[in-house]
């Protein structure tokens, strides 16, 4: 529209590690350069394998691979100066006003999970930047893309309920304290620098939550135990908003060969697949066939790709719907959240101050409640056909 801001789409690909993740995000990519999109895939898993699927020498700024094909591997380290730089010598100071030596110092100033927001940020920039119009995100094996993906959700909470009354202490007590102490005060500079960072961080994260803007793609091989971590990472990913329109299953066997021992496991293989389709209904489930060799090298990934999407489009939204929305057909409002593949007795709902709570396994998220339901008592709960239906009393009620 004009005025607007242009925004890119973007698609996160994540799975359990040796699935061939990374192979089906760079042959997405240049299946969609291939279709005329100024494409760019970029790495958020910290062991990079880019450069050894494309057989390019990657660096931390988009690089050209094939016309309107773009592909990084994010140096963290570099980019991570650019928005911590003013904390992190503070916090250097603090280690060594408490007796840390200089070099150990300045590694406990990268604090865990830096790295992760890092990779967060450079998302939101490359969606905002106008130089692409797909960002395809080679993500990190599940449980790291998971705790990728809650960290906007967490350090929101966070900065809305702990970090305004730091601000207002420090403010009021920094003065005395450096009367009477030595211990390094965080300046204003640093609590501005946090302020910048969660800024972007909610940024990056309705970026992420807009099914208009972004879907996860689950990649897997077709055997029982991969297609249980699947079922599980589309439950979590769910919990925390993100809209998941597809299941690719890679390295598909032909069926039918003379070899007893490979068409045994072709035959167990297309039994998979057949509960896949269940399971995963209405998402769309790809196949991908098993490559005679490696799949390195853009040639060989432009063949997987166009293997992989001949019957669909990877730029669009294969299986529309939203993560949560509010449903006021039945009388009381009802929060309906997305979540399959779990049953109530899973389902810990917990009141934090007007919010909501809500933990599946070892996962708990604090949902920001639509200012209508905010401070309202929950009536009941249930999950009902992949959904969490919060019931809470009807407005203008307690």
């Amino acid at each position: 529209m004009s005025g607007e801001q242009s925004v890119a789409r973007v698609l996160l690909f994540t799975g359990k590690g040796g699935v061939g993740k990374t192979t089906t995000a760079a042959a997405t990519a240049i299946e969609l350069s291939r279709r005329g999109h100024r494409v760019v895939v970029t790495s958020a898993d910290p062991a990079h394998s880019l450069s050894d699927a494309t057989g390019t020498a990657l660096g931390a700024e988009p690089l050209e691979v094939l016309p309107g094909c773009w592909a990084q591997e994010l140096n963290a380290l570099e980019r991570m100066e650019e928005s911590w730089g003013e904390v992190r010598t503070w916090l250097v100071e603090l280690f060594r006003w408490a007796g840390v030596a200089g070099l150990e110092a300045e590694e406990l100033a990268i604090l865990p999970g830096l790295e992760e927001l890092v990779a967060l940020m450079e998302i939101g920039r490359l969606v905002r930047g106008g130089d692409h119009d797909v960002v395809v995100v080679d993500c990190a094996p599940t449980a790291e893309t998971v705790r990728l993906l809650s960290m906007p959700d967490l350090l929101d909470w966070f900065f809305r309920r702990a970090f305004g009354m730091t601000r207002r202490v420090s403010r009021a007590v920094a003065p005395v304290l450096r009367t009477v102490s030595d211990v390094p005060v965080a300046p204003v500079e640093v609590f501005d620098a946090l302020e910048g960072l969660h800024a972007e961080l909610v940024d990056v994260r309705s970026l992420l939550t807009d099914p208009a803007v972004t879907s996860a793609r689950i990649v897997a091989t077709p055997e029982s135990m991969v297609l249980s971590e699947a079922r599980r990472t589309l439950t979590y990913l769910s919990l925390f908003g993100y809209h998941t329109d597809a299941v690719v299953l890679n390295r598909l066997l032909p069926t039918g060969s003379a070899d007893p021992f490979l068409q045994a496991m072709a035959t167990g293989q297309a039994r998979q697949v057949e509960l896949a389709d269940a399971e995963f209904a209405p998402m769309a489930v790809l196949r991908a066939p098993h490559a005679p060799g490696e799949v390195t090298g853009t040639d060989a990934l432009a063949a997987h790709g166009l293997a992989l999407w001949e019957d669909a489009d990877p730029a669009q939204d294969l299986c529309p719907g939203r993560a949560m929305a509010v449903d006021y057909t039945e009388g009381n409002p009802v929060l309906v959240l997305n979540l399959p593949n779990v049953e109530s007795h899973e389902v810990d709902l917990t009141a934090v101050d007007g919010d909501l709570a809500v933990a599946v396994g070892p996962y708990r998220r604090n949902l920001a409640l639509p200012a209508g339901l905010r401070g309202k008592q929950v009536r009941s709960a249930r999950v009902e056909r992949g959904e969490l239906r919060i019931e809470f009393c009807a407005l203008g009620a307690q």
